[in-house]
């Protein structure tokens, strides 16, 4: 984790320090954390300031005040000036994790993603109590094994059911539905490999290497992630080739 704040733009750090200067007076409010690539030292001039405010209770209230300051105060529109899509994304939290029902053509669901963008990888802006502390100590360095295991089942079923509607489609040229469920596997992949690994991933969807190679220590693995996309002939059975190796990848490295 890093220690310090890292921001691209002073107008990024004017936003965050106003943030926590409107929430930090708040009795019901514990700990403000800045989160994602800030957090990280990965930020560019474009990306959004995302934040974490953490309670104890309910959050409609903070929740409210939030969008009323954030449309007045002179310093949100300063940001947005900063890049095309640049915006503050703050989230509200009272830390209650638990996993979420899901379909079985949705992608991996976000249950360790936001335990560790919140508590791995984020960065302590302000604290007023020891909840954060508290959550810490609950869910780091994992979570408990009865549902680690129960967890990289369900990745793994979900993956493969993806994976194993490919051959079924390939042949009806249903070319965009493989593709969808190919890329789908792939983020489920991800979150089993994590899982399996008890560690708590950034994203699904970007920072792949950085997470495969430095978090995970496991660079042979992503020498050959990048040509599982690497398809010569969309309209083919080419991707039915791709869906085996990563099947084998799910086997190798995030067995049951």
């Amino acid at each position: 984790m890093n220690s310090q704040a890292s921001y691209p733009t002073i107008e990024h750090q004017n936003a965050a320090e106003a943030i926590v200067d409107f929430f930090a007076p708040l009795p019901e409010v514990d700990t403000i954390c800045l989160t994602c690539s800030c957090a990280r030292g990965k930020a560019s001039r474009d990306s959004c300031l995302d934040m974490l405010v953490l309670g104890r209770t309910e959050t409609a209230n903070l929740e409210k005040a939030w969008e009323e300051f954030y449309a007045t105060a002179p310093v949100f529109q300063e940001l947005a000036a900063v890049g095309k899509y640049t915006h503050v994304d703050l989230d509200f939290s009272d830390g209650h994790f638990a996993p979420t029902p899901r379909g079985w053509t949705g992608g991996p669901d976000e249950f360790e993603l936001v335990i560790g963008n919140y508590l791995v990888y984020s960065v302590v802006l302000h604290q007023n109590g020891d909840y954060f502390d508290a959550l810490r100590e609950k869910w780091l360095p994992y979570y408990d094994e009865q549902l680690r295991q129960q967890r990289l089942s369900m990745a793994r079923d979900y993956c493969l059911n993806n994976l194993e509607h490919i051959p079924l489609y390939v042949p009806r040229g249903l070319h965009f539905q493989c593709f969808t469920r190919f890329y789908d596997a792939f983020r489920e992949f991800l979150q089993a490999l994590f899982i399996a690994r008890r560690a708590y991933p950034i994203a699904y969807d970007k920072w792949v290497q950085e997470q495969i190679v430095e978090i995970l220590g496991l660079p042979e693995l992503y020498q050959q992630v990048p040509r599982l996309f690497e398809i010569r002939n969309f309209e083919s059975d080419e991707i039915l080739v791709k869906a085996e190796v990563l099947r084998r990848l799910l086997d190798v490295y995030a067995p049951v």
